[in-house]
């Protein structure tokens, strides 16, 4: 008996880990297409920002600026096209020639079309950074 809850509560203290590490999203746009389509789950490792490189899709909760004319739920899911340093990326708002502060990122969709990124709403702050898309997940 002892032997059972022991490891009941070994496996419980193993989930609380992982979840505390990953979690799961879902693509609800077609911005990331054809990368990731709508329905598509993801893997989404925590990380921040320093441990990210160009390039990497990231999960990042909304602010005010990024909802825009509707109200935004959920997760947003983007490339990360610039790092702190970096010079910011063409038709992003900035004072020209400027370089990404420190403790701000910008991101871009895949389909520039149909996406709202960083050319709509300028850099986003680290803080909303949720982590990294590690894999697509077979629904």
């Amino acid at each position: 008996m002892i032997a059972v809850l022991l490891m009941g509560s070994g496996v419980a203290a193993f989930v609380a880990v992982l979840r505390r590490r990953f979690m799961l999203a879902t693509v609800t746009g077609f911005s990331m297409a054809p990368t990731l389509l709508p329905g598509d789950r993801l893997l989404v490792r925590r990380a921040p920002l320093s441990r990210l490189r160009v390039g990497d899709i990231v999960v990042v909760v909304p602010d005010a600026r990024m909802a825009g004319p509707r109200a935004r739920t959920g997760y947003v899911i983007k490339r990360l096209a610039a790092l702190p340093g970096d010079l910011v990326p063409e038709r992003v708002p900035s004072p020209s020639d400027a370089q990404v502060p420190p403790g701000w990122m910008a991101i871009l969709g895949d389909n520039p079309d149909v996406s709202r990124d960083s050319r709509d709403y300028g850099l986003v702050a680290e803080k909303r950074l949720v982590g990294v898309v590690v894999r697509a997940i077979a629904t």
